[in-house]
């Protein structure tokens, strides 16, 4: 094992900022960014002429262990307080914390889970002094982020990375408008996507979708947009609409707009490996699904059954997703919601082969293992997907959310904290949920208002739409096979408690799209 040894720096992107590497000879082989919104932002190196010794405040300290393991070591003053982390379950402040970056389908996660759906290499350090300062770790392999020595943040990945300070700053705004320089921010949201959503797996019919949305009307509680889960699908097909069920999309949609409600419909990385299904025939005809090692087309198992993955790593196959998406759209589709793009499968492995083969583009990072795209496969999926809602209108903001994401993925989609349970705790825990994630670059998130799984006693779903109708994303989401979860469900005090919540949410709704 080497010994621990200052990295090497430069000055990048703007005063304040810089980039370290373990070596000159591992800054000139490091691959691509996927965080940074302009990658080549992060090679070039500011000429600092004239200005008087402004070097780094704070140098980390690189280790090699047995050539494969690449750690870095932060030493912070005495008194230094720790935050972000991207989404983490949890406090808010994340001193004596452990999280692993490896997007993973979390259902019912707790406290102390260390993976959850999204990768964000990140922390955000506030100073004794008052002052701020930021680190990103930029990899996208696995890495272990850990915060349980006293002032002290440790990086830990396979292989080489640039580390990127920000600062110190005076504030913590300073800091986040300094990173938002680098990973870029969130497009300008529609206003309609920032009222209430209100969703459930599944509503399974557009007799039910247009029933629940009329009520919400009748009773005076405001709604902007219903939620359509994979049962809409024929038979959990992406890009098919189950006949019996959902003859007319179209018509649906024409009478959710004529009474003020969007629609947003689900879509799914798993792609049913079946003969005539016009998906799989087109992305078999144009090779765009993942390889397993021997050049195959990996078969993972989802809702369908055997499933196959398009390889969001290629900008040819992302635009092949994007052309689905956009022919999708004329059904009067408003939005779409990728799910399970961790990506997650429903058997034991719970995602793909870490030997499968990206054949990715050479300004991300080239043809690669998973391991290597495995945190990123949930933010390209939704990049593909905002690029066909962009193509279908130029005139409408896209609104697209995800379920995995990077640091970075605000680019192009929202997010929410997954599968979370109907207890007090969860209620707890979202709170700083939403805050951390904004805290690393993440504004538009919010948690499942009432939670995913379990039934929400009228007293906690009233208490959590008081909290909820004030996040930034306002949804809530059910879980098959629970009660009923719209507002009325509780009974006449806790409707009453939803519209009012949801009433002073409307109130402040031109201060929220401001903020946005």
């Amino acid at each position: 094992m080497a010994a621990a040894a200052a990295m090497v720096w430069v000055p990048i992107l703007e005063d304040g900022v810089f980039r370290f590497d373990a070596s000159e000879a591992a800054r000139a082989a490091a691959g691509p960014s996927l965080s940074f919104a302009e990658p080549r932002r992060r090679e070039v190196v500011l000429l600092r002429e004239g200005v008087d010794g402004d070097g780094p405040a704070v140098v980390p300290e690189c280790q090699v262990v047995g050539d494969i393991v690449h750690k870095v070591l932060i030493k912070l003053p005495f008194g230094t307080s720790l935050y972000g982390t991207g989404e983490a379950s949890g406090p808010l402040e994340r001193t004596g914390k452990r999280v692993f970056t490896w997007n993973t389908d979390a259902w019912g996660y707790g406290p102390g889970t260390t993976s959850l759906y999204q990768s964000h290499p990140w922390v955000l350090s506030i100073l004794p002094d008052g002052k701020a300062f930021g680190v990103l770790a930029d990899t996208t392999h696995r890495c272990e982020i850990n915060l349980r020595q006293e002032f002290t943040i440790k990086f830990s990945a396979s292989s080489a990375y640039p580390i990127i300070t920000f600062g110190p700053f005076d504030t913590p705004d300073q800091v986040m408008t300094s990173l938002s320089h680098a990973i870029g921010t969130l497009p300008m949201p529609s206003k309609w996507s920032l009222g209430y959503h209100q969703c459930r797996f599944s509503y399974k019919s557009s007799k039910r979708v247009l029933e629940v949305i009329r009520t919400f009307r009748e009773k005076g509680i405001p709604c902007d947009v219903v939620w359509m889960d994979i049962d809409y699908m024929d038979g959990f097909r992406c890009f098919t609409f189950d006949n019996d069920h959902f003859p007319d999309p179209k018509s649906m949609v024409d009478d959710l707009h004529s009474i003020g409600c969007k629609s947003i419909w689900m879509l799914d990385p798993g792609i049913k490996k079946e003969k005539g299904y016009f998906v799989y025939e087109s992305g078999s005809e144009n090779d765009v699904w993942i390889k397993k090692a021997d050049g195959s087309p990996f078969i993972g198992e989802v809702w369908p059954g055997d499933c196959v993955f398009p390889d969001f790593t290629s900008e040819r196959i992302r635009t092949w997703w994007a052309r689905l998406v956009r022919d999708f759209i004329s059904n009067g589709v408003d939005g779409i919601w990728n799910d399970m793009n961790e990506p997650a499968m429903t058997t034991t492995t719970k995602t793909m082969l870490e030997s499968n083969i990206h054949r990715g583009d050479a300004d991300i990072g080239g043809v690669q293992n998973h391991s290597y795209y495995h945190n990123v496969y949930g933010m390209l999926m939704a990049r593909s997907t905002y690029e066909g809602m962009v193509m279908s209108s130029t005139a409408k903001r896209p609104f697209v959310l995800t379920r995995a994401g990077f640091i970075g993925s605000q680019r192009y989609a929202a997010t929410w904290t997954g599968d979370n349970l109907s207890n007090w705790e969860h209620l707890h825990m979202s709170i700083p949920m939403v805050l951390q994630l904004g805290l690393s670059g993440q504004p538009l998130s919010g948690p499942d208002i009432g939670g995913f799984a379990g039934n929400a006693t009228p007293r906690l779903f009233g208490r959590w739409m008081g909290f909820g109708a004030l996040f930034p994303f306002s949804r809530g989401h059910s879980e098959a096979g629970t009660n009923d979860h719209e507002p009325w469900s509780f009974g006449e005090e806790c409707e009453e408690v939803c519209r009012l919540a949801l009433l002073r949410r409307y109130r402040l709704l031109p201060h929220i799209y401001t903020l946005f």
